[in-house]
């Protein structure tokens, strides 16, 4: 069994900051990328942000410069920074890995539960 559990999710005003964090557990064999989504009201879940196993990362562009993507490799946790929060960032939040189990040989993308981010004045 594999679960990601997210937290750090809330409400803010615009311009404030939050940290949202991600950490995968259970039997894990291995983790390639990582990443979060996001999906507004009405709208289809949009990537965010990604994060390979070496650090590289990729990012939506709306969010570049703001957002910033981070994991810690020996905690199974992704992060991601957000800063100068806009309304428009308003979304539930989902992490995601592409992870490799101790029961199966192949590689398949696991989700989080999401987490609510609420950026209103």
């Amino acid at each position: 069994q594999v679960q990601l559990v997210e937290s750090g999710g809330g409400l803010v005003l615009p311009g404030e900051s939050l940290r949202l964090s991600c950490a995968a557990s259970g039997s894990i064999f291995s983790i390639n990328a990582m990443g979060w989504y996001r999906q507004a009201p009405g709208n289809q879940r949009e990537l965010v942000a990604t994060i390979t196993s070496g650090g590289d990362t990729n990012y939506l562009d709306s969010v570049k410069g703001r957002f910033t993507i981070s994991r810690d490799n020996a905690k199974n946790t992704v992060y991601l920074q957000m800063n100068s929060l806009k309304p428009e960032d308003t979304a539930v939040y989902y992490c995601s890995a592409d992870l490799r189990s101790r029961s199966y040989k192949t590689y398949s993308r696991y989700w989080g539960q999401g987490t609510q981010v609420t950026v209103s004045s």
